[in-house]
């Protein structure tokens, strides 16, 4: 499953994340590291929590990057 999380920092992509490639990153990260594909109804709240920490966590961490090399805006 996590082989599909693409790099989300330029210059792998040309322009910046978007908050759906963050969230869909996250989601598969929580998926390989639960086991679960979907989690079962008392298993939801737990998952959705991880996914938007994980989102979160991503965010900061491509705002606080610093590419050298990288064209800047």
């Amino acid at each position: 499953m996590c082989r599909s999380i693409k790099t989300l920092r330029p210059p792998a992509i040309p322009e910046e994340a978007t908050e759906e490639e963050m969230r869909a990153a996250a989601l598969q990260y929580v998926r390989k590291v639960s086991g679960f594909r979907a989690p079962a109804a008392h298993n939801q709240e737990v998952f959705d929590r991880a996914v938007e920490e994980i989102a979160d966590a991503t965010r900061r961490l491509l705002d606080g990057l610093e590419v050298r090399g990288a064209a800047r805006v």
